[in-house]
């Protein structure tokens, strides 16, 4: 018999693997735009391919959770990820690029609303939060890419070459870990969704969570080329790396902090260090304030996702499966905004105006939360 104790191994080394391979390909956002000669807005529109491949799978994972055990999803969709992320490296026309873009956004999608049910479920077998460091696993898995794409990167290793060397070790990790994961957690209830209005408490989650993607998404897309264009830094992925680090530091002490200051004070916590980091990094584009910058908007985003989908769980209409992949959409549509967002205004403004964007998003996290658990307390009311 598998212990909790290992199921939570192998789900934090998918959660690692999965990091490594976002960071992987997002590391090389700068040297796609070069090798291709994009201008932002050019390269705002290829992003938007990653976003419309998440978009596409999305209800495809909220069926296959509901349908089976959420672990033969998971290896699968992973599984073809790392195929995905191969393609990438070999795309050698626009066309191709978003097709690849596209299959890798695709697999993705259904490889996170996968791995989430089963942290969701693991979490119910324990009397302390983990939630937070599953994603904590994910945020060093980045760390991890972006240390190992500086490397290759200094070493002159080619695009290429870089991602068929993660796609094979995610492939073994996958095939290897399978045996490992959680069995028949397929919830026989809440897995339809009915076209009316929309539930409030998943509605609020949901905003919370498409601000702190816009915020999120667009860091991860346009960080590198920030410290590439604004900085003027040689290597260009310190500043995605600092953002990075001090996420995972956040979610690896993120249970500790909801636990003795309250989830709706990590809200607020939040966003203010999202603002306060970006308008650092906006008003002092020097290397240094710029690193610092980041590391609070890392610090501050790296909770609202875990935590967002931690309450989902707990949704009396859902199962833990369909309220995350309810709460993805808005996630999706964050994505899908920002990054192309960033780039038109960064195209028509300069690229340190467009980064405000995400400071406003960031302080929308306070009335969001506060609307959130005052629907919340309303509802305990009832009971």
């Amino acid at each position: 018999m598998i212990t909790k104790n290992k199921h939570r191994i192998y789900l934090s080394l998918f959660f690692f693997m999965s990091g490594l391979s976002f960071s992987t390909w997002a590391s090389r956002i700068p040297s796609i735009k070069s090798n291709f000669n994009f201008n932002e807005a050019e390269l705002g529109t290829i992003l938007l391919a990653l976003p419309i491949g998440s978009l596409i799978g999305l209800p495809l994972s909220g069926w296959l959770v509901s349908r089976f055990n959420s672990r033969v999803p998971l290896a699968i969709g992973y599984g073809l990820n790392t195929l995905a992320l191969a393609l990438i490296g070999f795309a050698n026309s626009t066309i191709t690029l978003i097709a690849s873009v596209m299959i890798f956004a695709f697999t993705t999608r259904i490889f996170n609303i996968s791995v989430n049910t089963q942290a969701i479920t693991l979490q119910k077998q324990y009397d302390k939060r983990i939630i937070g460091s599953f994603h904590g696993y994910w945020s060093t898995g980045g760390i991890a890419g972006i240390l190992l794409s500086t490397l290759f990167i200094a070493l002159n290793v080619g695009m290429q070459m870089h991602f068929i060397i993660i796609g094979a070790v995610a492939l073994f990790v996958t095939v290897y870990s399978y045996q490992f994961l959680l069995k028949e957690d397929r919830s026989k209830t809440g897995n339809k969704i009915s076209i009316q209005k929309p539930d409030p408490y998943i509605f609020y989650l949901g905003l919370l969570v498409f601000c702190c993607a816009i915020c999120e998404g667009g860091m991860f897309d346009w960080s590198g080329i920030y410290f590439q264009e604004v900085i003027k830094v040689k290597i260009f992925t310190y500043g995605y790396l600092i953002f990075m680090t001090f996420m995972a530091l956040s979610r690896f002490i993120s249970d500790t902090i909801m636990e003795r200051i309250g989830m709706q004070a990590t809200y607020i916590m939040c966003s203010l260090f999202i603002v306060v980091g970006i308008l650092l990094s906006i008003i002092f584009p020097y290397f240094w304030t710029a690193m610092i910058g980041f590391s609070l908007v890392g610090f501050g985003t790296a909770a609202v996702v875990p935590m967002s989908y931690a309450l989902a769980g707990a949704s009396r209409k859902y199962s833990p499966g369909m309220a995350i992949s309810i709460i993805a959409t808005y996630s999706i549509s964050g994505m899908l905004i920002g990054p192309p967002l960033i780039g038109y205004l960064a195209h028509a403004f300069g690229l340190r105006v467009s980064f405000i964007i995400f400071g406003l998003c960031g302080l929308m996290l306070i009335p969001l939360s506060k609307m959130f658990f005052k629907h919340k307390q309303s509802l305990e009311k009832t009971i």
